[in-house]
C-alpha cells in the first residue's frame, strides 16, 4: 500500500487580491458588452422610433455618447450616455420625459441592452481566478 501526506496553506490576502483584480477586469468586460449592445440598438434615422423601442439618432450623438467606467475601489461599473456629449436626452428617451421643451415617449435602450447581455455575464467571471 502506498501512503501520501500533503499540507496546504491558505493565504487569504493573495486570494482576496486575485479576486479583486479579476473582478475589476471582468467588470470592464461586462460593461463593454452592455455598452456595445446599447450602441447596436440605436439606429440612424430621420424619423423618431416607435415608442417602446430604442431611439433613432440623426447624427449619432446619442450612440457615441454611451460610455462606461469602472471604479476599482468600489468594484462597480457605470454604463450610460455621457451628459457632456448628449445632454439629458438619454434620460428623456430611457424613461420618457421632457428634453428641450419637447416631451419624449419612453424609448429605453440601456435596460434592454442589459437584458440582452445578462445571460452572458456569468461566463465572463467563470474561471477568472486560478491557483498558481
Amino acid at each position: 500500500m502506498v501512503g501520501v501526506k500533503s499540507k496546504t496553506r491558505l493565504d487569504a490576502r493573495k486570494v482576496k487580491s486575485a479576486a479583486d483584480r479579476a473582478n475589476f477586469k471582468n467588470l470592464g468586460h461586462a460593461a463593454a458588452a452592455i455598452r456595445l449592445a446599447a450602441r447596436r440598438g440605436i439606429k440612424r434615422g430621420e424619423k423618431p422610433s416607435t415608442p417602446g423601442t430604442p431611439p433613432h439618432t440623426r447624427k449619432g450623438r446619442l450612440k457615441n455618447a454611451i460610455k462606461y467606467a469602472v471604479d476599482k475601489g468600489r468594484q462597480t461599473a457605470v454604463i450610460g450616455p455621457d451628459v457632456d456629449v448628449a445632454g439629458t436626452s438619454g434620460q428623456a428617451h430611457e424613461f420618457g420625459g421632457a428634453y428641450r421643451r419637447e416631451h419624449y415617449d419612453k424609448r429605453p435602450f440601456m435596460g434592454p441592452a442589459l437584458e440582452k447581455t445578462k445571460e452572458r455575464l456569468p461566463a465572463i467571471w467563470a474561471g477568472s481566478i486560478r491557483g498558481g
